[in-house]
């Protein structure tokens, strides 16, 4: 998560749309295969199951999602749930900005805030 792209609100702003289309999937059942989450997503939106298999990567890589591999029939399949809640998720990307604000401009950007939001 390295743009945040602010004419999006929402986690829209933070991932990519198959991304948050992905997330809000996992944060309803908790934990998913990549078929289950690949036939959720084909009743709305043209999407190979490879396409979910790879973003479901990305997410494990960038540490939004956590995996766990189970033997089946085929080989090894993962199991992917959601590491924080949304409410958790948005919360931290919040914190690692304003984090990332207040050691790019130090003093400058714990003046604004302690202004900013005294006045509410």
């Amino acid at each position: 998560m390295k743009k945040i792209r602010l004419e999006k609100k929402g986690i829209e702003s933070l991932l990519s749309p198959l991304e948050a289309d992905v997330m809000k999937l996992l944060w309803k059942k908790e934990k998913s295969k990549v078929r289950d989450i690949h036939a959720s997503l084909k009743k709305d939106r043209k999407v190979a199951l490879t396409s979910v298999a790879v973003i479901l990567d990305r997410l494990h890589t960038k540490g939004i999602v956590s995996r766990t591999a189970e033997q089946g029939r085929g080989g090894t399949h993962y199991i992917y749930s959601a590491n924080a809640s949304k409410e958790g998720f948005e919360a931290k990307v919040i914190e690692n900005a304003v984090e990332k604000l207040i050691s790019s401009f130090g003093p400058v950007a714990v003046n604004y805030f302690n202004e900013r939001f005294s006045k509410q």
